[in-house]
């Protein structure tokens, strides 16, 4: 949700403890540097290996970095080698197992993946011809499947994240054409059809409005269907929930000052209810880099943040780093007056606004308490970068 910066120029320096499928470690290549910041990128790792060293690996998980939090650095990865690898220098890896371990961040766990993926797609007659391996963190792994019908996606998230899945599917039913429909998904699993254009980054902000105008078409579908969603595993974030994790979030990371924001916690809570914009499907990290497409034809992907909650949330993601956001808001308001007649959407902004970074701070220790620790510097920055947001 906070988007880092970087300078380029500014890489990585990358090394690589290699084990084997049994999860053996026989060592570690040489350091070699990489072009691209961000720690969660797994393609230029492994095409690195290949092209620096001659080795074939599948990137796991991070071990450690120089400094606190990504971008950049010297980074240490685990990753899995099948064959031999040549000579290597001396390495030492902590392998005991974590219970908050994502599955595909263990030895053999990403070849599990492949083979569901491949037997899927055998199935509907593209068989594999190629597997890229392109990201692989403590909140998804990616991975391009090259078949003989066209490319595929194939994404796995951990459990916190496992509803994107059926949340697709039910976009596919209830707003066609407004995010990718899966091919096939099982747990956190989903094969997805490639989509044509580019994710979105730096898109303007008419652009954004027609995000935001493809949005609103499935919030309004959902706000009839709150129980249907909850029963697809859609965590719910309306006030009574929200409030009690962000009362627990400031309790546990933040000083005096903090608790002070709670006072009022229930009443503005409360107020914002009393506008009048009702609840729905939120996709919960709405920025243009989650919308993959052309200029004039989107699609919205990485449902994996969707909760059932306020969407003024998503209004304010996109409006992010916008110099003008005012054209947005007012469109976004015109149409949930149309939507829910009689409500007070310019209200419901100027109350929700100072809510936001404390949810955002809730959002972060969530996802520290469901990852194993040595994943947290992915996210540790982010519960005190933005709790301190809150206090403006």
């Amino acid at each position: 949700m906070r988007w880092g910066v970087w300078s380029r120029g500014v890489g990585r320096v990358v090394t690589l403890v290699l084990v084997d499928p049994a999860g053996q470690v026989l060592g570690r290549l040489p350091e070699f540097e990489l072009e691209l910041p961000w720690w969660q990128e797994a393609g230029d790792v492994v095409a690195g290996a290949r092209d620096v060293h001659g080795v074939e690996v599948t990137v796991l998980r991070l071990l450690g970095a120089d400094r606190p939090a990504p971008p950049g650095g010297h980074v240490t990865y685990l990753a899995e080698v099948a064959g031999d690898p040549g000579p290597l220098l001396p390495a030492t890896a902590d392998l005991v197992p974590h219970p908050r371990r994502a599955p595909w961040a263990r030895p053999g766990g990403p070849r599990a993946t492949l083979d569901w993926a491949e037997a899927e797609l055998a199935a509907l007659g593209r068989p594999v011809t190629a597997a890229v391996q392109q990201r692989s963190w403590n909140l998804s792994t990616l991975w391009r499947l090259e078949t003989t019908a066209g490319p595929v996606w194939l994404k796995q998230v951990p459990g916190f994240f496992a509803h994107e899945a059926a949340v697709l599917r039910w976009l596919g039913e209830h707003a066609p054409g407004t995010a990718p429909v899966p091919l096939a998904a099982d747990g956190g699993r989903v094969l997805l059809e490639e989509l044509p254009g580019t994710d979105r980054y730096g898109a303007e902000a008419d652009e954004r409005e027609q995000m935001l105008a493809r949005l609103h078409t499935a919030q309004v579908a959902a706000v009839s269907r709150a129980d249907e969603l909850l029963a697809l595993g859609v965590p719910d974030r309306r006030a009574p929930r929200l409030a009690e994790l962000i009362r627990a979030v400031v309790r546990a990371d933040g000083g005096p000052e903090h608790l002070a924001l709670l006072d009022g916690l229930d009443g503005r809570l409360a107020a914002i209810e009393a506008c009048g914009v009702p609840y729905t499907l939120v996709h919960g990290d709405f920025h243009p880099g989650n919308v993959r497409g052309t200029a004039d034809r989107h699609h919205l992907i990485d449902w994996g943040d969707a909760v059932l909650g306020h969407p003024a949330i998503d209004l304010l993601r996109m409006c992010e780093q916008l110099p003008d956001p005012a054209p947005l808001h007012r469109a976004w308001c015109d149409r949930w007056r149309a939507a829910a007649p009689g409500c007070a959407p310019e209200r419901a902004i100027e109350l929700i606004g100072p809510v936001l970074a404390l949810r955002n701070a809730a959002v972060y220790a969530g996802f520290l308490t469901a990852i194993e620790p040595s994943e947290w510097p992915y996210h540790a920055g982010d519960v005190p970068y933005w709790l301190g947001q809150a206090l403006g």
